[in-house]
């Protein structure tokens, strides 16, 4: 067999060691969410619009770091389970807003508790200052790459 040129192992990447965090707590929080019926990408948005007034469409996209097709599809799931409204803008009858309903409002404080559930338990291994300083730290990556969008998958 012919000498292969050295290639680093997998778990000698940091990135390695970031994903396969970021999938264990995704995925854990995305079983706890199942179970209410909700994904990911619906939460966020369900989240997005918590605690705002009606949002153009267009908004919410720019709010999320999503396109508007994303949105209109993200939406339809919500109004099919009666989670989010879509209605005429009080301002300009030709444009739409998302709203929460009722039953979307009563549900994001579950919801949040059940993120911070998942993060509990999680990173309870972690000491408070530990917690902190991994914090700091994504945060600082996260806005040196111009990271904005938020994170649904």
């Amino acid at each position: 067999m012919p000498s292969l040129p050295p290639a680093a192992d997998l778990s000698a990447h940091l990135g390695f060691w970031l994903r396969m965090v970021s999938n264990h707590v995704s995925h854990g929080f995305a079983a706890r969410l199942a179970d209410k019926d909700v994904t990911v990408a619906e939460w966020c948005l369900m989240r997005t619009l918590y605690d705002q007034p009606p949002m153009a469409p267009s908004r919410v996209a720019d709010a999320m770091g999503m396109t508007r097709g994303a949105i209109t599809k993200l939406a339809d799931r919500l109004i099919a389970k009666s989670l989010v409204a879509r209605e005429a803008s009080a301002t300009d009858g030709r444009a739409q807003t998302l709203a929460l309903t009722g039953s979307g409002i009563a549900l994001v404080p579950d919801l949040a508790a059940l993120a911070d559930g998942n993060d509990a338990a999680f990173f309870e291994c972690l000491a408070p200052a530990e917690r902190a300083t991994l914090e700091q730290l994504l945060k600082r990556l996260a806005a040196r790459g111009g990271m904005t969008a938020i994170p649904i998958e």
